[in-house]
């Protein structure tokens, strides 16, 4: 086999495995799943029990929701991320120069709003059995850096959405304890791209890569639900998803001696999402006042690494993801039979590991302000309104991604300082019958 015919096969893989790699960071698990649980910052969890919502946290607590109740709404997200070149680098083949990539910053690249919305019904069927329907987008992310980014070589473009659906039932197994639980049933569709460094640094323009794919795969939940009256218990767990993408990849834009690279190939890559287990308490310490607190733990080492399939074969790409986890802490004050007010905060650790951190998902450690307030307009009727801030920790990128086998192996090392934040408003109306 030719030099020039080798090294286009080899680049197949590895570009497809540099493109897919970064999306994959704690940061894309969208916590947002439900307005009113945002106002008291995710506390009330899987004990709560008081709006539809409980069935993506808890169906087990379904069993405190009379009749037909139904919840929709969504959250909009306000997000900005800053990259601060820190010396990011490139290598000649052949030679131990190095050459500084430069660029912009890339400016903001999250869209000014984010929508996430979310739907729920739950029907009490008899006085022991209930049914329910969730519809959400728990997973989701996308940015757009500038073309001249100086990190285009980790990223450029990342668009990941999946979307779930969960049929659940809950049954009351006492006038204490119940327990539930559902099936998901998930779509994931991904866009990613990045460009390609020449051969030499003497061409003017990058290459460039796109990969293309979706999916739908299914996964499980369950729970179980305990009230003293005045105190609730609860506890989850949710199945992690195993999805295999299947798509396209297209590289176009490089220059000799890997021209033939260029083109569109099938392939296909694995997209394993955490398992998600849930611990809650809820108690009532007036009849007005009641206090949360919610433990959440990750299954993120489950995730070292991604395989990418093409013509070629698979690459491995080692990613060595962390166990993560949140903790949070909230309350809610019933000013009225009309109106409740909520606060809460949490803490919220990355799973991402220092050694793999990447401007695709400029993740870091956060924490949670939030605050809202519920109106019931009347019996049938109540309106939730939610407001978060995220503090996001800053962190330094220090990402080498290789490319192309021997002799023409060119390393582009992005170094970098990420920053931001996020605000939300969310919004949700709460209908029984």
């Amino acid at each position: 086999m030719s030099l020039t015919r080798h090294l286009s096969w080899s680049l197949v893989a590895t570009a497809a495995l540099a493109a897919p790699v970064p999306a994959l960071a704690g940061g894309f698990y969208l916590q947002e799943q439900s307005p009113i649980e945002i106002g008291r910052a995710l506390s009330g969890g899987a004990a709560a029990g008081d709006d539809p919502s409980t069935i993506y946290f808890n169906p087990a607590a379904m069993t405190q929701l009379q009749g037909v109740q139904l919840s929709a709404g969504a959250s909009a997200l306000m997000a900005s991320a800053h990259q601060t070149n820190r010396g990011s680098y490139r290598s000649v083949p052949g030679s131990t120069v190095r050459v500084p990539v430069t660029g912009g910053d890339g400016g903001n690249p999250f869209e000014s709003v984010i929508p996430v919305p979310s739907f729920y019904a739950s029907a009490q069927v008899t006085d022991k059995l209930w049914l329910g329907l969730g519809v959400n987008a728990p997973f989701g992310l996308k940015l757009e850096y500038d073309d001249d980014f100086f990190g285009r070589y980790d990223s450029l473009y990342t668009d990941l959405k999946t979307y779930n659906i969960q049929p659940s039932a809950a049954y009351k197994l006492t006038d204490n304890l119940s327990i539930g639980g559902g099936v998901d049933v998930q779509y994931v569709k991904a866009t990613l791209t990045n460009a390609l460094p020449q051969v030499s640094p003497l061409v003017p323009t990058d290459g460039f890569t796109s990969l293309k794919g979706d999916d739908w795969s299914v996964g499980w939940n369950a729970g179980l639900f305990y009230t003293s009256g005045d105190t609730n218990f609860g506890v989850h767990y949710r199945s992690g998803i195993s999805h295999k993408l299947q798509g396209t990849q297209i590289i176009s834009g490089l220059a000799a001696p890997l021209t033939a690279a260029n083109g569109e190939f099938a392939a296909t890559a694995p997209l394993d999402l955490p398992d998600i287990v849930t611990v809650s308490m809820m108690h009532r310490l007036t009849p007005q006042l009641r206090a949360m607190i919610t433990g959440k733990w990750y299954n993120w080492s489950k995730f070292k690494g991604i395989a990418v399939t093409s013509a070629t074969g698979t690459t491995n790409k080692e990613l060595d993801y962390k166990d993560s986890y949140s903790v949070s802490v909230g309350g809610e004050y019933d000013v009225s039979p009309a109106l409740t007010l909520r606060a809460g905060t949490m803490f919220d650790r990355t799973p991402t590991n220092p050694q793999y951190l990447t401007t695709r998902v400029p993740d870091g450690d956060r924490v949670w302000l939030t605050g809202g307030a519920t109106w019931n307009m009347s019996e049938m009727m109540a309106l939730n309104l939610s407001y978060a801030h995220t503090f996001v920790e800053k962190a330094n990128i220090i990402r080498p991604d290789s490319y192309f086998p021997a002799p023409a192996t060119v390393t582009a090392t992005t170094l970098a300082q990420t920053s931001g934040n996020a605000d939300q408003v969310a919004a949700s109306l709460t209908v029984r019958f």
